[in-house]
């Protein structure tokens, strides 16, 4: 039997050393070569910094472009989806409050045109992203309170359409927090 347990604490130690003490330096030391270095993707606006890349943020005004419903809205430190099924009253109120608000401002739309993410939240409730559907849908709204040509606004969301990942996983999306931030470049 004490053979077992010093196997046992040995094995306790090894793996501890491993997954606490290895393992994160080596992500951290990974994690210096994306975009930020670590840090996460900053988004400037005029030198000064806005916003990061994956994290969600919330757009209300008709000029900008609106992201994915957030469930937690949009709070980082509680990132979580509502667990409410699609069954759920109060879940199926809050999606018809959502394309009521799209409807209102988007009245060229019928209800079957609008995309699941603009009226659903994503699992984080973080989702930077929304899909080119979505974007292309907001179009007409964005250059009219913007007093915009609408073709001009469609080359600033079709220069933030990311493809999909390495041209195969998933679809094309577009990062909402840039997308704005390159439209209020325009204005200069």
């Amino acid at each position: 039997m004490k053979k077992y347990i010093i196997q046992s604490l040995r094995l306790t130690g090894v793996l501890m050393v491993l997954l606490c003490v290895i393992y994160p330096l080596t992500i951290a030391y990974v994690g210096k070569f994306s975009p930020g270095e670590g840090s996460g993707e900053k988004v400037t606006k005029n030198g000064k910094v806005v916003g990061y890349a994956l994290i969600g943020q919330s757009f209300t005004k008709p000029e900008y472009f609106w992201g994915r419903p957030s469930a937690v809205t949009y709070n980082a430190a509680g990132s979580g989806g509502s667990n409410k099924g699609p069954s759920n009253p109060d879940y199926l109120k809050d999606v018809a409050g959502r394309i009521d608000t799209l409807l209102k401002y988007h009245p060229y739309l019928k209800k079957s045109d609008i995309p699941a993410d603009m009226v659903t939240a994503s699992g984080s409730g973080l989702d930077p992203d929304i899909s080119e559907t979505a974007a292309i849908m907001q179009i007409k709204r964005v250059a009219a309170y913007r007093k915009l040509d609408e073709r001009l606004v469609a080359e600033v969301v079709v220069k933030n359409t990311e493809g999909p990942l390495f041209g195969l996983f998933g679809p094309s999306k577009v990062n909402v927090l840039k997308l704005n931030v390159a439209l209020d470049e325009l204005k200069k």
